[in-house]
Order: structure tokens, then sequence, then C-alpha cells
């Protein structure tokens, strides 16, 4: 027999995370959507290893474990860019963050540019 419920309940959770992901604009929503996305293949995976347990014993269990533990280092990583993005721009909307601009940082002349003798503090030759 195949659990159906399980199925439709991962890919209604999944669903939703993937809603979350397109449609909000916080950045830490946006990280709780990708863990209901995650928790929803952990479903999906436990669900499974009930009809591959004579094959593969506790397959889907050690895949949803280590899932987990890819989601705990996920969830860290995500929350310390979010507080960094916080700091740098007093912010967390996803809409706000520039893809292109590269960091701001103040040239100064000992910074890895050739400043010319006589040359006032802002102005770098290149």
């Amino acid at each position: 027999m195949r659990p159906v419920i399980p199925y439709v309940t991962a890919a209604l959770l999944f669903g939703l995370g993937v809603y979350g992901v397109l449609r909000r604009r916080n950045a830490v929503l946006v990280l709780m959507a990708v863990e209901l996305m995650l928790n929803a293949v952990n479903l999906v995976l436990v669900t499974a290893d009930t009809t591959v347990r004579a094959q593969l014993p506790h397959a889907g269990q050690v895949f949803a474990l280590f899932v987990i533990v890819l989601a705990a280092a996920e969830i860290g990583v995500g929350l310390a860019i979010v507080l960094q993005l916080y700091r740098m721009r007093a912010s967390v909307a996803v809409d706000e963050v520039p893809l292109t601009e590269p960091p701001l940082v103040e040239a100064t002349p000992g910074a890895g540019a050739a400043a010319t003798p006589g040359a006032s503090a802002g102005e770098v030759i290149r």
C-alpha cells in the first residue's frame, strides 16, 4: 500500500514554501519558507523509507537526518547574512539588496590604489 496523504501534505508544504520564497520581501521570512521546503523534503524521504525498507533499511531516515543537519547550517549562515545586511542597509528587505554593486568602501590612498604626489585624499589614480 502506498501512503498518499504524506505525499500530498509534502507537496502542499513545498508549494507553500515556494510561494513564500517568491512573494515575501523580508529575508527572515524567505529563510523560513526555505526551511518549510526542506521539511517537506524530509517528509517525502521518511515516507519513502517505509516503501523501500526491505532493500535499504533506514535509508530515508538517514537522508532526512542529513537534510536536518544541512538545514541547521543553512539557517545559521543565512541569519548571519541577514544580520550583516541589516547592519549595512538598516533593512532586511530582499528587494533592496544590490546584486551587482560592490560593498561600500571608502577609497583611501593606502588601500591598494596608487595616489599621486600632491593629490588630495579623495583623488585616486587607477
